[in-house]
């Protein structure tokens, strides 16, 4: 055999057959391959207070982009799919942006850019999807101020630019959510990321109302909204507390539907306090957060005002007032949109509170759960600094898997692609692709060697393998598309020449 290489095209239905050597040939094939696993497996990066990302304010570029990449290679290491990627702790940017400061947690001072110029978000979106993870902008709707804040805060801050549209609220400034404006600017600053990056998702956390603060007697303070209550509250004819919930309800309605006319692929998710209301299920106790923090978060999942939900269970498995799978029972007895239920788990408790196999037996209680496909984890580097952690969550994800798919976001699957095979001296086989129609978002790669499956999971970069020899019996390479939706595969399978007789044979 030369080191000339043969091409060979293997797009199915249009090629008979593709020789490889002389005793061996491929063929399309019309087989199946096993379904790939299918599990949505996230972590948040903090960056708030520098705890996941960068390790600490002022580094380096260069220093700060080699934190991120090792964090993502050690993510894609664990066979994650998914970051939740923290770009805007409070009112400030960890990206470009013409109508907020730079954070301060990039380079200590707010407002500051980085020195020379970058694009963090960019950069992070980039490096992930070059690893196989989906990015998604985490955002902290109404937080103005973090209370460890240090640094001045920038002319053009919002506390700055219009200080009518924000409160002291114990140690806090807060924007009111009350005011139309402030609904208004929010959801600006979000889709102005949703338009500008490739972001797979956009998620809000818990932080919607502030969770409540006491004067120095132990009194809880109220929310100071006086203003926006009289202007906007009192002619609306609801209660207080009711017109709060309608402010986060049409806020929330807003989002969603702004996400969708501009990019529909783009998936929405909520990660709330993951108790709803105390005695529901009837033995759960807890904060209120629907009379607390004004967060009517079950109305959210069951009128399906999202694509997911994340509730924060961080809680133990074994602890009855707050048992982690009876929670989870009971919120996927509230979806009845059939939206995706991927809890937080909080990972950083281990080592200080918990052992490691308690996140083990909470991953497991995710898988037993009907309507629950996956978990997100509290934080990055709760799993990258842990190493009994790691091993955890490497044992819990042997094969990588695809994050589940979102059909209400997408209309018919991708097509099946082209597959050019050909050969060289150096190596049994060489397989390129090709998107035929729409470009994939991922590609999934599978083959058998010795009744074994083995599947890859890539970026729509990658449209290339080399197989080592021997090369497989069976190949199969399906496009991926922005809604997770696994394409028609098309596949080849090998056969060998057998000698029949003495001067015949046929391929089998």
């Amino acid at each position: 055999m030369t080191a000339r290489i043969k091409i060979l095209t293997a797009l199915i239905l249009l090629t008979p057959a593709m020789l490889f050597a002389a005793d061996e040939i491929y063929r399309p094939a019309a087989v199946v391959p096993p379904q790939p696993a299918r599990e949505f497996r996230g972590a948040w990066l903090v960056t708030v207070a520098n705890k996941d990302w960068p390790s600490k304010p002022g580094l380096p570029v260069e220093q700060q982009k080699a934190e991120l990449t090792e964090l993502l290679d050690r993510a894609a290491q664990l066979k994650l799919n998914a970051i939740i990627f923290q770009v805007r702790p409070a009112c400030d940017a960890m990206y470009e942006s013409s109508l907020e400061p730079w954070s301060e947690y990039l380079t200590g001072t707010m407002g500051k850019a980085p020195e020379p110029l970058y694009d963090p978000l960019a950069f992070a979106i980039e490096e992930a999807h070059r690893r196989g993870l989906e990015l998604h902008a985490w955002f902290n709707p109404f937080r103005a101020l973090h209370p460890l804040a240090k640094s001045p805060v920038a002319p053009n801050h919002i506390s700055r630019m219009h200080p009518e549209l924000v409160c002291q609220y114990g140690p806090q400034v807060w924007l009111d959510p009350g005011e139309p404006f402030v609904r208004a600017y929010v959801l600006n600053v979000i889709m102005d990321v949703v338009r500008r990056y490739d972001v797979d998702g956009v998620q809000l956390d818990d932080y919607f109302y502030p969770y409540p603060e006491k004067d120095a007697a132990g009194r809880e303070l109220d929310f100071p909204d006086d203003a926006s209550w009289e202007k906007y509250g009192l002619p609306s004819r609801l209660s207080r507390d009711d017109w709060r919930r309608a402010n986060i309800n049409l806020f929330i309605q807003s989002v969603y539907q702004n996400i969708k006319a501009v990019k529909p692929w783009v998936k929405f998710g909520i990660s709330p306090f993951g108790i709803w209301r105390p005695m529901n299920p009837p033995q759960i106790r807890g904060m209120d957060a629907f009379t607390k923090i004004y967060a009517d978060s079950r109305k959210w999942f069951a009128s399906g005002w999202l694509d997911y939900f994340s509730p924060q269970l961080y809680w133990p498995v074994d602890v009855p007032q707050q048992s982690f799978p009876v929670l989870l029972n009971w919120w996927a007895e509230q979806n009845a949109r059939g939206r995706h239920l991927w809890p937080g788990l909080y990972a950083a408790n281990v080592g200080e509170k918990w052992r490691s196999d308690e996140i083990a037996r909470q991953i497991t209680a995710t898988r037993r759960q009907p309507g629950a496909g996956g978990e997100i984890f509290f934080r990055l580097r709760s799993l990258t600094d842990n190493a009994g952690l790691a091993n955890v969550v490497r044992a819990a994800y042997p094969q990588p898997a695809l994050v589940p798919a979102s059909p209400w976001l997408a209309g018919a699957p991708p097509v099946r692609p082209q597959l050019i095979v050909g050969e060289d001296s150096r190596t049994a086989l060489r397989l390129r692709w090709e998107s035929i129609g729409a470009p994939a978002r991922w590609w999934v790669l599978q083959f058998r060697t010795n009744q074994v499956w083995t599947t890859e999971i890539l970026p729509a970069s990658r449209t290339d393998w080399a197989f080592a020899k021997p090369a497989p019996d069976w190949i199969s390479i399906s496009a991926v598309d922005r809604a997770d939706n696994l394409g028609t595969p098309a596949a080849l399978k090998k056969y060998r020449r057998v000698p029949v007789g003495k001067s015949s044979y046929m391929w089998r």
